[in-house]
């Protein structure tokens, strides 16, 4: 353990020192599983591109429908009917990437790290 300088705050070495091992233990976690492509990445990356688009697609048909048969006066369905498809999408994307991230076999990255 080093010596701690006077002008540092009481506890900054230890939370320097728990920095520290939460990364080296996620680079052992790391150096231990499949590496996986970067068309892994593209294609996680589109499967959350798609959990907002459809959506988003789908809200703005049926609004320029609800347009053509049903005419609102003050407002516009596709405007509005988009905003909820982008709302929508946007909340189905953050779910499935919280659940994949509770899937995700990786040490913890917040919290203290491992008494010794």
């Amino acid at each position: 353990m080093t010596k701690r300088d006077n002008n540092d705050p009481p506890g900054m070495a230890q939370g320097l020192e728990d920095q520290v091992q939460k990364k080296a233990e996620r680079r052992r976690w790391a150096q231990t599983q499949k590496k996986h492509s970067v068309w892994f990445g593209f294609g996680m990356f589109g499967l959350i591109g798609w959990a907002v688009a459809v959506p988003t697609v789908l809200g703005t048909a049926l609004g320029i429908w609800l347009d053509r048969h049903y005419p609102a006066d003050p407002i516009s369905w596709t405007i509005s009917l988009l905003f909820v498809g982008i709302i929508l999408g946007c909340i189905n994307a953050w779910i499935w990437v919280n659940r994949e991230r509770k899937l995700d076999p990786r040490p913890e990255t917040t919290g203290k790290a491992k008494e010794k």
